[in-house]
């Protein structure tokens, strides 16, 4: 009737919302193993992809090593996330983190 009962996708393990608007996620270098992190708001810093989703992508440079890679991140049009990706890097689950 109202989708009382339905059942909401699991929450993806690599990204954490800290409210409605704003996202956190760490990431870690392959070449040295530096830790980074990225908290990225749907105003400033989500666009529009070209099927109409939303993504977020940021080249990734780690501030002691200078290491590089690549952070993908893709919502639905209800800004859900829908799939992570990396080049260069890997993700940290945030129940490693809290």
């Amino acid at each position: 009737m109202f989708n009382l009962f339905s059942k909401k996708p699991p929450a993806n393990p690599n990204v954490k919302q800290d409210d409605a608007h704003t996202y956190r996620v760490r990431v870690r270098t392959r070449p040295h193993a530096e830790v980074v992190e990225f908290r990225f708001t749907k105003g400033a810093h989500i666009g529009v992809d070209d099927d109409g989703t939303y993504i977020f992508r940021k080249p990734v440079v780690s501030p002691q090593h200078f290491d590089r890679g690549e952070l993908t991140v893709r919502f639905n049009r209800h800004y859900a996330v829908t799939s992570t990706d990396a080049e260069g890097l890997d993700f940290i689950p945030v129940s490693d983190w809290e």
